[in-house]
């Protein structure tokens, strides 16, 4: 039976963070105190310092030989089941295979990945007790180091095949033997300029060598380019806020052999500029002026250009009669100049727009027979290619050596009781006494720059909190009951799974445009009615 003190030291845990959020909220809303920029260095701090040192100091705190296999058998088997579950849904859909991973990718995030580090410690320990702490430093430790990475892994796979579609349509990329990455070369994100080229090795396959841009222009009039220029965020690191832009001019151009008929349309959508090589990168991020929301402004442009309903058209060059696929085939993401000058020539003058997270980075798309017809490379080669890319963008991440090193020195610590010097410490401890804090004040400084806390309409919002703190529950609890897990620990993993969405799955989704207003809604509706959702389910459970 839940008693009146037992609510108020759950409320005395909660409040404290809740009062964080909300004084950066009002900072930046009412009072005016920070500038976007100044919210750009504290939430650097947070992302690259204040997060990772807080999760090495749970980490190395916690016994990884007295670790509850039960609990996170439970919460494995959750996961992997909604996986299953998802992957069904998708093979069985019709549908592009693109929009279907999409759906997979998002679902998955919002079902299974709470926020267990900031909010799940301190809530569950005064819900249950002590012991939960450890039981919560055991998730995030399997969250971080293997359900983010594969959750990485989907998505730099779902660029792979985004750029192979669009360099190599049709069973061309079947052809492919090889993909070399030039070691600059981070991530597939597109948000870093990249570019492709390829040539026939003596065996008939295709090397393919992705490679950082330096120009934009096309080596030939044959060359099968596409161009997409974001603007830039001017937002570095850990910014998982945005503010309103000042107008700019969208750049728009054609280039190739219109003589030929070869044209590429040049246009500007919106691509990410909170990247996870920002948000998780020891390296700093020179400033980038905002891009969030410009699929609108380079649709209007291209319709009245190509007078085709606001669909650019990407149009590619024919291949060369001695080769099974495109001369010197690039795809190119550059960043060029935004200036003031007309569109093309043509006088076209495009106005900025409020930020939003309703429209979502599209690559171009392929017709419909064309995307029937399409091929991949080998299963070997694009797990080679993925691989890499991730590995590399891990190896940026400050939370993957915080979580790493943590581990490494429990296991350590515990095995032949060795104690932590107190100079080293008491370094550590002074900054992840911040790092709850500061966590909570960045996610208030959030919620303040976004033009709406419903980013994805009332309907999507209704599904994803529905899937985020009712299917997310149900599904713990029939895995816990499944893995016998009884008493306090099946309470604590039931309200675990009802926490709200977590950081890293949104940071993901804004990086490689896949349903970031969905996500974005889960951060911050999510944070309002987490408290009193969790507490339902904890009186609930207590009857």
């Amino acid at each position: 039976m839940i008693t009146l003190q037992d609510f108020y030291n759950v409320m005395c845990a909660m409040v404290p963070l809740y009062f964080a959020m909300f004084v950066a909220y009002g900072s930046v809303k009412w009072w005016k105190i920070f500038t976007p920029e100044q919210c750009s260095g504290i939430n650097r701090f947070v992302a690259v310092f204040a997060v990772p040192v807080l999760s090495f100091h749970f980490i190395s705190q916690n016994d990884p030989y007295q670790m509850d296999s039960r609990f996170i058998l439970a919460d494995t088997v959750s996961k992997v089941l909604v996986l299953v579950v998802l992957s069904v849904w998708a093979a069985a859909v019709s549908s592009r295979g693109g929009a279907r991973l999409d759906w997979v990718i998002t679902m998955f995030s919002v079902a299974t990945l709470p926020n267990t580090l900031v909010m799940g410690i301190p809530l569950l320990k005064a819900m249950y007790g002590d012991f939960t702490q450890s039981l919560m430093v055991q998730v995030v430790v399997f969250q971080c180091i293997i359900w983010y990475t594969l959750l990485l892994f989907l998505f730099e796979y779902r660029a792979a095949t985004q750029l192979i579609r669009n360099q190599f349509p049709g069973p061309t990329a079947a052809s492919i033997s090889k993909f070399e990455i030039d070691g600059d070369v981070i991530s597939l994100d597109g948000r870093d300029p990249i570019c492709t080229e390829s040539e026939v090795d003596g065996s008939g396959g295709i090397r393919v060598r992705i490679r950082r841009s330096t120009s934009s222009a096309p080596d030939s009039a044959l060359s099968s380019t596409v161009i997409l220029t974001p603007r830039a965020s001017n937002l570095s690191g850990a910014e998982i806020f945005s503010v309103n832009t000042p107008a700019h001019n969208t750049a728009l151009s054609y280039c190739g052999d219109h003589n030929n008929g070869v044209t590429f349309a040049r246009a500007s959508p919106r691509l990410s500029g909170y990247g996870s090589s920002d948000a998780y990168s020891l390296q700093p991020t020179p400033p980038r002026a905002s891009n969030f929301n410009e699929m609108d402004d380079a649709t209007a442009t291209m319709a009245s250009l190509n007078n085709n309903g606001g669909t650019p058209d990407w149009i590619r060059s024919p291949p060369m009669a001695n080769s099974p696929i495109y001369s010197g085939v690039k795809m190119v993401w550059e960043s060029p100049f935004m200036g003031d000058d007309d569109v093309a020539g043509k006088g076209i003058n495009v106005p900025g727009k409020e930020i939003s997270f309703r429209e979502n980075v599209r690559m171009p798309e392929q017709a419909d027979s064309r995307e029937a017809d399409q091929q991949m490379p080998g299963a070997l080669v694009m797990l080679r290619l993925i691989l890499t890319v991730v590995g590399r963008k891990l190896s940026r991440n400050p939370n993957t050596y915080s979580s790493i090193l943590g581990l490494l020195w429990s296991l350590i610590s515990f095995k032949w009781d060795v104690g932590m010097p107190s100079l080293l410490k008491n370094s550590i401890k002074i900054i992840s006494d911040a790092g709850l804090g500061m966590a909570m004040f960045s996610l208030g400084l959030f919620m303040a720059l976004q033009p709406r806390i419903i980013a994805c309409g009332g309907k999507m919002a209704a599904i994803s909190m529905s899937i985020r703190f009712f299917c997310g529950p149900l599904v713990m609890s029939a895995a816990s009951i499944a893995v016998r897990l009884k008493g306090a620990r099946l309470h604590a993993a039931i309200v675990q799974a009802a926490l709200p969405q977590g950081i890293v799955p949104f940071v993901f989704a804004r990086v490689y445009g896949v349903h970031p207003d969905i996500l974005s809604t889960g951060v911050i509706f999510g944070m309002l009615v987490s408290l009193p959702v969790t507490l339902r389910y904890y009186i609930l459970l207590g009857v």
